[in-house]
């Protein structure tokens, strides 16, 4: 796995940080402190620049208001979550929409589809959050990374594969509720990513997939698996 001068860290689930060759820090999907899956040293996150949400779910932007009030940083998302951020005081919103793309930072985000829903625990309530979606990010080496967010397998995939050429693919596994091994093995198969790493599996007893379970299905691509907490450069 090339990483052209970047850092990746899993911090479990979904939520990954991002070290970008200019030093900048990335959190996708934060959530951290309630993240049972995520080490107990990573839980109180230092510092942020760029925030990216992929959906609502308490699982994806459980910690998103609390960090982003404590570190300012650039919040991107689909306009009706970050219109909710807003109503909490999460400051530096930078909406988009699929198909979209913009500059955060040092990085550039498009917004692109994932096939999940997309309610936002508020109180007692569930209220609307807009589409779930995923990104690819360009960082200033060249390299791009696709978080898939939470997702089924779509056809679509293979013109995010056309379009972006995303060099490392970060798909969901875990099935129950997003896909399964034997659904991204076909996922990677229309992305054709030169490594996938494998993500929200493990966390809840539901989330039964494994990246073992996947390799086995796509011999000839890089499965790598990844530690929650371990830096990879």
């Amino acid at each position: 796995m090339k990483l052209n001068g970047i850092k990746l860290t899993w911090l479990g689930h979904a939520t990954f940080r991002v070290e970008t060759p200019e030093g900048k820090t990335v959190l996708l999907d934060p959530w951290v402190m309630g993240n049972p899956a995520c080490p107990a040293a990573e839980r109180d996150v230092k510092n942020v620049d760029v925030m990216l949400c992929t959906h609502g779910h308490f699982d994806h932007i459980g910690d998103a208001v609390e960090i982003a009030k404590k570190h300012s940083p650039t919040v991107v998302g689909i306009p009706e979550l970050c219109g909710w951020l807003g109503k909490k005081g999460v400051k530096n919103l930078a909406e988009m929409n699929k198909g979209g793309t913009q500059k955060a930072g040092d990085i550039r985000v498009t917004m692109v589809h994932a096939d999940h829903s997309c309610g936002i625990t508020d109180g007692d309530q569930v209220v609307y959050g807009g589409e779930a979606c995923g990104y690819v990010i360009e960082f200033s080496s060249g390299l791009k990374i696709y978080h898939a967010g939470d997702t089924n397998v779509f056809g679509d995939m293979r013109i995010i594969s056309e379009l972006y050429a995303p060099d490392i693919a970060l798909i969901p596994i875990g099935d129950h509720y997003t896909m399964g091994p034997r659904e991204a093995a076909y996922a990677c198969n229309l992305l054709k990513a030169k490594t996938v790493i494998p993500m929200h599996f493990g966390t809840f007893p539901a989330l039964t997939g494994r990246p073992s379970a996947l390799q086995k299905l796509v011999p000839n691509m890089e499965v790598v698996e990844l530690k929650p907490g371990v830096t990879v450069s």
